[in-house]
């Protein structure tokens, strides 16, 4: 698996997801440059606790920008096979067809830590321009920065298995658009459907529905390519 790993973050490598990964993370907390640039003393008379009435300002906007790049990451790895016809090339050798899938879930799911991992360094720096004089609560800002990764893994695996296994990269483009809408819209769907996950109150109860499910579906989609011919 390390080693399937290894090349496909050498395939992907000027493919830009590491600048995407980058610019999600920036544009949420950006979001806040120009929020607070323009008017932070009205903001800072909003509530007493600075940090936390800023936070909720930058949570706001994490849900679509996870779900969208997570969309786009899983669109974009599909279609660099599709792109160099390397499905039938990778499939001729002696690799594990269910390992290849897998390297494609993980790659996306790393790129999503990255980002991540990003938004918790973007939020805290410019929380820290801000000049709040008060103490840093490092476990909110952990916590609204890494529980929606794991809410969204249900959607990210969806994405994932429609692009692997569609004969056209428009079909697993259109799937990723109405996922966005979906998720979008979501706040008008029953607390059941994964597209709203993301958004549910509980992070207990959010980020074991979306592991729970987010594995099903990817087993579901790993199955589903192993027993399909290469695009």
């Amino acid at each position: 698996m390390m080693t399937l790993m290894q090349a496909e973050f050498v395939k992907i490598k000027r493919k830009g997801f590491l600048v995407l990964a980058f610019l999600g993370a920036f544009g949420v907390v950006a979001m806040q440059m120009v929020n607070y640039g323009f008017r932070k003393e009205w903001l800072m008379q909003q509530s007493p606790d600075y940090w936390g009435y800023y936070l909720i300002n930058v949570q706001g906007f994490i849900p679509l920008a996870i779900v969208l790049g997570s969309i786009i990451l899983a669109v974009q790895i599909a279609g660099v096979e599709e792109e160099t016809n390397a499905w039938k090339q990778q499939l001729a050798l002696p690799l594990s067809k269910k390992g290849l899938y897998a390297t494609k879930f993980f790659v996306v799911l790393s790129y999503l830590v990255v980002a991540s991992v990003l938004l918790i360094i973007l939020t805290i720096a410019y929380g820290l321009s801000l000049e709040f004089d008060q103490a840093i609560p490092y476990e909110t800002v952990f916590k609204q920065s890494v529980l929606p990764l794991l809410a969204v893994l249900p959607i990210m695996a969806l994405q994932l298995w429609i692009s692997v296994v569609s004969k056209s990269q428009a079909v697993s483009i259109t799937v990723g658009i109405v996922q966005f809408l979906m998720t979008y819209s979501a706040f008008s769907f029953p607390d059941w459907t994964p597209w709203k996950w993301i958004y549910l109150p509980n992070p207990t109860w959010n980020v074991a529905l979306g592991i729970s499910v987010g594995v099903v579906i990817f087993y579901m989609g790993m199955y589903d390519f192993y027993r399909k011919d290469a695009k």
